[in-house]
């Protein structure tokens, strides 16, 4: 399955909507989009990851390596996360503690 990456502003904010699957493959297709807005200046994300079915350890490096960019722009990178089976591996790789994770969009985009 391929990765499908989308993204549009919503007031000074971008949201990325995320579908398919992230992995060794398919990560570089993310990396791309994401490096790309924050060169734009869109420093303010909202990666809504709730329509990802998978996501391997390369699929992690790529947002923390995003993190990284957006904090070096004083911008900021959240989550949008409702899948318990993905939750799993942040919980696990104790990203839920780097991240700001919100089960909905309307919750990430409210704070």
């Amino acid at each position: 399955m391929d990765v499908s990456v989308t993204s549009k502003d919503v007031g000074d904010r971008t949201v990325v909507d995320v579908s398919g699957e992230i992995d060794v493959y398919t990560a570089s297709v993310l990396r791309e989009q994401l490096s790309n807005l924050v060169e734009s200046g869109r420093t303010d994300l909202v990666v809504d990851l709730t329509a990802v079915k998978f996501m391997d350890s390369t699929g992690l490096g790529v947002l923390v390596g995003v993190l990284k960019k957006v904090r070096g722009h004083d911008g900021r990178l959240q989550l949008v996360i409702d899948s318990e089976r993905l939750l799993k591996v942040f919980r696990i790789t104790a990203l839920t503690q780097v991240f700001t994770i919100h089960e909905t969009l309307d919750a990430a985009l409210a704070d």
